[in-house]
């Protein structure tokens, strides 16, 4: 499967024009031949908004989900988008996987939160490993400091996953991660990581762009720069069954070794 990163900042603050960017970018996509397009962390509205978090949330069923349903239909293709999320009065930084037909497959609730701000704006997620087939392969979510605590990853290995999206929003001096840290992650749990990125400067952060996807051999199909950016990559479901039958880590795991780490 084809997958597009979409590595932009949007428009920090307006919903409607970060629509427009993704459609755009999504119609970019289908043209590339891509079933499966992914934009950054709380790509929907902007990151730092502040107190405009709370105004801007929306259910993962609301209108702005209804709006992505659209746009990936008519385009042919899946998306997969970060933003915040409402359930009464408690809002999280979520991430929503769409199909090419329109369907909500998946929602995701970010399970690690980074720093004061984000500990003054979301309350964390419970569940760990969200998942969900498509296009042949079993496609998993994570956000941004979620791909930094290898339990996380290791439990999307053990789940089944084959490519593991991870929209993120992450900031200098952090740029080791998506240089050395997903490719990494990849090798070790043998499977496909597609990390993107917000790019530039908003309120104190300065995104880094850098997104990639990175295959099972640790090797980045695809990088971008610091720029905005529509990169794409190719998952082969058949390197991937190879490299795992050539890599013995996970069949090598000895579990009653590991009991003190929980």
């Amino acid at each position: 499967m084809r997958t597009a990163l979409l590595q932009s900042s949007g428009r920090p603050g307006s919903v409607v024009e970060n629509l427009k960017v993704l459609d755009e970018a999504a119609g970019r996509a289908a043209a590339a031949g891509a079933g499966l397009m992914v934009a950054p962390e709380m790509f929907l509205t902007g990151y730092a908004i502040g107190d405009d978090i709370a105004r801007l949330a929306e259910p993962a069923d609301g209108d702005s989900a209804d709006a992505v349903a659209e746009i990936s239909s008519r385009h042919g293709l899946a998306i997969a988008y970060g933003y915040p999320e409402r359930d009464g009065e408690t809002v999280y930084n979520s991430a929503q996987l769409i199909s090419a037909d329109g369907t909500r497959l998946a929602n995701y609730r970010k399970t690690h939160l980074f720093g004061c701000f984000e500990r003054d704006h979301f309350t964390p997620g419970e569940q760990p490993v969200v998942q969900v087939e498509l296009n042949g392969l079993r496609v998993g979510i994570l956000i941004c400091y979620d791909v930094e605590f290898p339990e996380n990853v290791r439990a999307h290995a053990l789940a089944g996953t084959d490519l593991l999206i991870v929209p993120t929003a992450q900031m200098h001096p952090f740029q080791f991660v998506a240089e050395s840290m997903i490719p990494v992650r990849a090798f070790e749990n043998q499977m496909y990581v597609a990390y993107v990125n917000r790019v530039g400067q908003e309120g104190e952060f300065e995104f880094i762009g850098l997104s990639t996807l990175a295959g099972p051999d640790g090797i980045a199909r695809t990088r971008a720069g610091r720029g905005e950016e529509l990169v794409f990559a190719d998952t082969d479901p058949a390197f991937l069954a190879a490299a795992r039958e050539a890599n013995p880590y996970l069949q090598d795991r000895r579990p009653a070794l590991y009991g003190s780490l929980v």
